[in-house]
């Protein structure tokens, strides 16, 4: 009896990110006034289904894709196609709330043509292939013009289309509460289906296709299944971008969409399923807030990118995991200084990295370099060496401190607890 209670005790704890996260994403849109804000929100919520359909490839499957965003794209054009015909029809045809569903079935239709022939092959072919799908549909949607809009786009209104419950969609907020509804259903079919027979063997196949195919099961077959399933998503959330923006144009099925939910996905953590969530909630969040304060905001995340995939390729996910049950373990007893030291120290190299960085583009790419611009709250002139030496200095002081100080300390300290652990 004690044991079944406590393994319902279990259970319930692993079902609170369910309850959780739910509750502070309906509080969300009450503490921020701006409409800005809002829309920002309901562009994370649309990056998490996206992240998460591309983390069925990627850390379910093991098939890295350059051309996701072919399927979030097409997707967003079949949506956006039907919502205007509901527009031309004077408010007439599908409910708003079920668009989505419409981005979703372009998805998988378009998932299943291009599936059957680029999962025969994993790795880099596989890889190769969906590059040059991309690049095909992105040259496509600036050719057929009658279906792609050309670069303008096509446009369409979402408060001339009819609810199901009768909501008003004009204002943002309601917007996102609709984002959020589908964002919750996805993830929970997204992680059922990791839970699945097919997931596992989606598992088994990423691992060692041989071994898999050895006791019956065609790894061709599970890659194209979780292909058309991933594509699928990840027109839903094209879906849900046309209510959000009530535009779509190429930059929907370019390379850099397909980039951004591959970066989302890696640095949030592959090898977990709220890594996607993180990843790209924080890629959204970051790519709004960097654009409008820093030219030089791709390079950021390019650093980022070869940050985590050098020291840390399980993602920030994996990052803070292994913290945690490293301190569990009692791993930071004795050593909590140190480890706070290298992150003090990390923090103030990288505070000179990103001067330096802002130095250089100002010099390199402004008109005219000798004008003065604000840095970190100062007003410098680039052509001036000073701020150079001390963003420099700044760098190399914090970055010298952490790796020839402050890891040094560390592994002192390790080594010492686990010698009297010896002992």
């Amino acid at each position: 009896m004690a044991t079944n209670t406590a393994a319902g005790s279990t259970n319930l704890l692993k079902l609170w990110p369910w309850v959780v996260v739910p509750l502070v994403a309906i509080v969300l849109p009450f503490l921020f006034d701006s409409g800005h804000a809002i829309n920002l929100l309901s562009h994370m919520g649309v990056a998490i289904i996206f992240a998460l359909s591309y983390n069925m490839l990627l850390g379910n499957t093991g098939l890295l894709s350059f051309g996701h965003a072919v399927y979030y794209g097409l997707g967003a054009y079949v949506a956006m196609h039907l919502l205007r015909s509901i527009n031309d029809a004077g408010g007439e045809g599908l409910p708003i709330e079920l668009l989505p569903l419409v981005g979703a079935g372009a998805g998988l239709f378009f998932g299943i043509i291009f599936g059957t022939f680029s999962v025969r092959r994993a790795g880099v072919v596989f890889a190769m292939i969906t590059l040059g799908l991309g690049a095909l549909v992105h040259s496509s949607s600036l050719m057929f013009t009658d279906f792609f809009g050309g670069e303008a786009g096509l446009f369409g209104y979402r408060d001339e289309a009819p609810s199901l419950f009768g909501v008003d969609y004009a204002p943002s907020r309601n917007v996102y509460f609709l984002v959020v509804a589908w964002a919750m259903i996805a993830a929970i079919l997204i992680y059922l289906l990791k839970k699945t027979p097919l997931g596992w063997m989606a598992n088994a196949v990423r691992d060692n296709p041989e071994r898999a195919q050895f006791v019956g099961y065609d790894p061709t077959i599970v890659r194209f299944i979780q292909f058309a399933l991933s594509a699928m998503f990840a027109g839903l959330a094209g879906g849900l971008f046309v209510i959000t923006d009530e535009i779509v144009n190429d930059e929907a099925v370019n390379a850099l969409t397909s980039g951004a939910v591959l970066l989302g996905t890696y640095i949030g953590g592959i090898g977990y399923f709220i890594g996607p969530i993180v990843g790209g909630t924080l890629v959204t969040f970051l790519e709004s807030s960097l654009s409008a304060y820093t030219e030089a905001w791709v390079l950021y995340f390019g650093l980022m990118f070869i940050a985590i995939v050098m020291f840390a390729p399980m993602g920030l996910v994996g990052i803070v995991h292994t913290q945690y049950l490293n301190w569990k373990a009692g791993g930071w007893k004795g050593n909590t200084g140190a480890r706070l030291y290298i992150l003090l120290t990390g923090l103030v190299g990288i505070f000179g990295l990103v001067c330096v960085i802002e130095l250089a583009y100002h010099y390199f790419r402004s008109w005219d370099p000798s004008a003065p611009f604000a840095l970190m709250g100062v007003t410098v002139d680039a052509t001036n060496a000073l701020p150079w030496l001390v963003s420099f200095g700044i760098a190399i002081i914090g970055f010298g401190l952490m790796l020839f100080h402050g890891n040094p300390m560390l592994k002192r300290k390790l080594g010492a607890k686990s010698d009297g652990g010896k002992a």
